[in-house]
């Protein structure tokens, strides 16, 4: 066993510079394709003539096929291998996302987002499965931060040069600026072939499906849905809060922060990575400050309320790092893909459908608050897991 001196010390630039590149390039797109479609969506709306609900779905329906994909990348993992499987997925997706630009009518367009979004499904637990092949042991922790701060610089850079940088380079057309996001994720696909190692299939079939005896694969898949939720259910509930306290005009800006918060955690998780990942005080904290940051939207109006928002967007970022990074440092490299896979069927399933639950209840009392009442509510509810959270290495998981 190294010692703790070699533990904590960073790998060597010119060893990991090659990967680290590779990981983060795939984890850009694990939301680029996703989060160009918000600022589109006016656009293609107007075009194809979409109703506010489909409008939405370009959004909505790649986060549900988040969950309902991550069975099909967990079994390709098994057959296939992570490398395979990742290079696989990468053409799903950009297969997808070119198709959404190439659409000709409403129904070509919702079977682009959902193949693109099998796609970057497929992605997620190929690339915890991945790093147990690519990296030694050590390296496990500040390989996750990499393609998680890939991930979400992916959501900032998305949301924030398509219209300002983008569009105005591609002569304003929604259709050849999603081409132009969608098309060179094809280079970093067959990029991930250089490094020459891990290059064979599997040579025995392990299993793919989720093991739910072992207890993180659920409370691990809560946890992230504790996240997932925060995230998506504040960012799709921010206009109706801001206009219902008479803070309308301050959406832009709180967007802003509110997803700039997240490149901020990424960082600092590039940062503290080695330190943070696979102790549980880490995930008590961040877990905590992000419900307390949610209060703070509900308990104040005006910048207190949007700071209290970005606080809770660094801090929920912080977590999903701190979550996705537990599998390949927790167990055996053969079963990082299927925990890693049950862990977002469970955590985006719940990401998905807590907020919507919650909008039913705000249409119903006509009242935006009532959502991110019931999105808190279910993580007070689960909050408890974080002390029961069991961190040691299971059987079989190499030794630094």
């Amino acid at each position: 066993m190294a010692d703790a001196s070699e533990i904590t010390t960073p790998p060597p630039a010119a060893k990991l510079l090659p990967v680290a590149v590779l990981l983060w390039l795939a984890g850009v797109y694990l939301r680029i394709p996703i989060l160009v479609a918000p600022p589109l969506a006016p656009f293609i709306s107007d075009e194809l003539g979409l109703s506010q609900a489909l409008t939405g779905a370009l959004t909505t329906l790649p986060i549900l096929m988040l969950a309902i994909g991550s069975m099909p990348g967990s079994l390709a993992i098994a057959r296939l291998g992570p490398r395979n499987t990742l290079a696989l997925a990468m053409v799903i997706m950009v297969a997808g996302s070119a198709g959404r630009g190439l659409s000709p009518d409403t129904v070509t367009l919702m079977l682009a987002s959902a193949v693109m979004g099998l796609g970057v499904a497929m992605m997620q637990p190929s690339l915890p499965a991945l790093l147990p092949r690519w990296l030694e042991p050590r390296h496990l922790a500040i390989g996750s931060a990499i393609y998680m701060n890939g991930m979400l610089m992916g959501e900032f850079i998305g949301a924030g040069i398509t219209l300002p940088v983008l569009m105005p380079l591609m002569d304003n057309s929604w259709r050849a600026t999603l081409l132009a996001w969608s098309l060179p994720g094809l280079l970093v696909a067959a990029a991930l072939f250089l490094p020459r190692r891990d290059m064979a299939r599997p040579v025995r079939k392990p299993s793919w499906l989720p093991d739910w005896k072992n207890p993180l694969t659920l409370r691990i898949g809560l946890l992230l849905g504790l996240s997932g939720s925060l995230f998506f259910g504040l960012n799709a509930y921010m206009g109706n809060l801001l206009k219902q306290q008479g803070n309308f005009e301050m959406l832009a800006d709180a967007l802003f922060w509110y997803n700039f918060a997240q490149v901020i955690a990424s960082l600092l998780m590039l940062k503290m990575a080695r330190y943070w990942v696979g102790r549980k005080l880490p995930i008590i904290v961040a877990a905590s400050c992000s419900v307390i940051g949610t209060l703070g939207t509900l308990l104040f109006t005006g910048w207190w309320a949007i700071a209290s928002a970005t606080f809770m967007s660094l801090t929920a970022g912080i977590l999903l790092i701190l979550l996705v990074a537990l599998p390949p440092v927790l167990v055996p490299s053969q079963e990082t893909g299927r925990l890693s896979a049950g862990n977002f069927l469970v955590g985006y399933t719940l990401a998905f459908a807590v907020p919507m639950i919650g909008g039913l209840l705000a249409d119903w009392g006509n009242d935006a608050r009532y959502a991110v009442g019931f999105i808190i509510a279910y993580c007070i509810l689960v909050f408890p897991l974080t002390f029961t959270l069991d961190l040691r290495r299971q059987k079989g998981q190499p030794q630094s």
